[in-house]
């Protein structure tokens, strides 16, 4: 059997992550699996037990994603449109897979229409069509109006077999970000929760231990939280913690300089960490945005948190998040437009006095995703018709 996974993603690295762990764990189960993004894999998500092709790389220009750029920074135009395009279709000819796994289209990756559709209608042309699914995060990245969703709506019954929601409706159900959810019921699954942590390398001393983490995941988006973050430290009851501050791996390293530079004793800042949920199961408490993999992390550890939901250019999906773990007792929630340092160390000081929680959510997406998957593929109990 052979799977061909779609992902890009533009400013986080979370949808990236989580089809790398989705693709290790087709490959694992048997199945010929290739990865296919124009976005820049974190290193360890190149494990070697699955092919990774490289389309022609794309980005975000701007924190709004106003628009897509290149790998030298210039904005994609219809040339390039239709050299990815066709590099794209060509694979999906070259490979002739069983399962055609999109992440999050139709709900977002919209400027990438000009290739998903026509990828589709492929998928869907072939003589014996491969199960076309999307794999979804817990919501979507935008809310949208009536019109929107009717569209998005009419896509999935005419190209998308099945929708993979990858979380717990007990605790953020799919209709809190898509209001017509109610309208593909019948083949939308939620799997539970990917969480990746399981494999994360063990922590070597002290680290961690009795902490303030300050995280923005692997992204290139949350310079904002972190250079409040240093200065909220003064203003808080946890002065005298150690503060440790993750920079993102897609961040400059102009920016690490400046707040290794800037920070001071009892503060540590480096780079994103491999064992970073090992490093929440001791830390005394998590500040961070909203992003999916971290979210997940938060509720595998049971760390207490403060979320700052990355909310620029209409985005909603990390807020709602923030909101679930807030109504859950787990969280006390910032909005980005209102951060200010005096804010963000009120939030810490609250938050230090939440216990640490478990809140029975689904943490097994991953596997459970590879069983609807291999139970649905063509010639193994799914057909077509």
């Amino acid at each position: 059997m052979k799977a061909l996974i779609y992902v890009q993603h533009l400013l986080g690295s979370g949808q990236a992550v989580r089809m790398a762990g989705l693709a290790a764990a087709l490959s694992e189960a048997g199945v010929e699996t290739v990865l296919a993004t124009g976005s820049r894999l974190p290193p360890f998500a190149r494990d070697g037990t699955y092919e990774v092709v490289e389309l022609p790389f794309a980005r975000a220009r701007n924190a709004l994603a106003s628009a897509v750029v290149d790998d030298r920074g210039t904005v994609i135009d219809d040339r390039w449109r239709s050299r990815r395009r066709a590099r794209l279709l060509h694979l999906f000819e070259d490979i002739r897979p069983d399962l055609l796994v999109i992440e999050g289209w139709p709900f977002g990756q919209r400027h990438f229409d000009f290739e998903l559709n026509d990828l589709v209608a492929a998928a869907r042309q072939r003589e014996a069509p491969p199960l076309v699914v999307c794999a979804l995060a817990d919501a979507v990245p935008f809310a949208g109006d009536g019109s929107v969703e009717a569209g998005i709506i009419e896509r999935i019954r005419n190209g998308i077999d099945l929708v993979l929601v990858n979380g717990d409706p007990r605790f953020l159900p799919f209709k809190a970000s898509f209001d017509a959810a109610g309208e593909i019921e019948d083949g939308l699954l939620y799997t539970g929760y990917v969480h990746l942590g399981e494999d994360a390398p063990s922590t070597a001393g002290p680290d961690g231990a009795g902490e303030i983490l300050v995280s923005c995941g692997s992204g290139a988006v949350g310079d904002l939280l972190l250079t409040t973050a240093l200065k909220a430290r003064p203003l808080s009851g946890a002065r005298d913690l150690r503060w440790r501050l993750l920079i993102g791996n897609d961040m400059d390293d102009l920016m690490l300089s400046r707040l290794a530079s800037e920070a001071p004793p009892g503060v540590v800042v480096e780079r994103a960490r491999r064992d970073f949920p090992n490093l929440l199961k001791r830390a005394r408490l998590s500040v961070s945005q909203a992003g999916y993999n971290t979210v997940a992390d938060l509720l595998a550890s049971g760390c207490p948190g403060v979320l700052v939901p990355f909310a620029r250019g209409g985005e909603t999906e990390q807020t709602l998040r923030a909101a679930a773990l807030a109504r859950a007792g787990a969280a006390i929630a910032v909005e980005e437009f209102n951060l200010s340092p005096s804010r963000l160390a009120a939030a810490v000081d609250t938050a230090l006095t939440l216990e640490r929680h478990d809140l029975g959510v689904k943490l097994d997406g991953l596997r459970e995703s590879v069983r609807q998957l291999l139970a649905r593929a063509p010639g193994e109990g799914w057909s077509a018709a």
